[in-house]
């Protein structure tokens, strides 16, 4: 048997982070927490780009993955209000960033909470273990390395123009 893991260590790694400014108070936390993960995994100057809400995440990290980014770890937070609005904007940014990663070959960190009260997401961005920032950070770094091993360290991602093989 072969098997293929991803370490944590983001020393090599180009690494972006999308995050919404709706519900800060709660983003603010998950940001924290990635940024803190990302230290200890060694990534330099990871980039951070803010958006208005977890609705634009998707479109952002594909311009990321576009850009060569070797992973990108986007940050929300979606919270059950009157209407239905909160069910389509969680859905469609989590069918967006699944199909940026998909479609470009460089993983997101899905670190969008969905919550039904403010309470609930605000445990989740809390410092310390369980902040779904620091989990999304170190899944996004995690699948890149184990990627790097699948692929060879020539190849990146098909959006960058590198191919599946090491003929560069």
């Amino acid at each position: 048997m072969n098997e293929i893991t991803g370490d944590f260590d983001a020393g090599g790694l180009r690494v972006g982070v999308v995050v919404s400014t709706f519900n800060e108070v709660v983003t603010a936390g998950l940001l924290s927490g990635a940024l803190g993960a990302l230290a200890e995994a060694g990534a330099k100057d990871p980039t951070v780009v803010r958006v208005a809400g977890s609705f634009e995440l998707p479109v952002v990290a594909l311009g990321l993955a576009e850009a060569g980014y070797d992973c990108i770890v986007a940050l929300g937070a979606v919270v059950k209000g009157e209407t239905d609005h909160y069910e389509h904007v969680a859905a469609q940014a989590a069918a967006g960033l699944r199909q940026v990663a998909v479609s470009t070959g460089v993983p997101v960190g899905f670190g969008v909470l969905t919550a039904r009260r403010l309470e609930q997401a605000r445990e989740r961005s809390q410092p310390g273990p369980g902040n779904k920032g620091a989990e999304a950070a170190e899944a996004a770094v995690r699948a890149a390395m184990a990627l790097r091993r699948v692929r060879g360290r020539r190849a990146r991602s098909r959006v960058a123009g590198w191919r599946f093989s090491d003929r560069h």
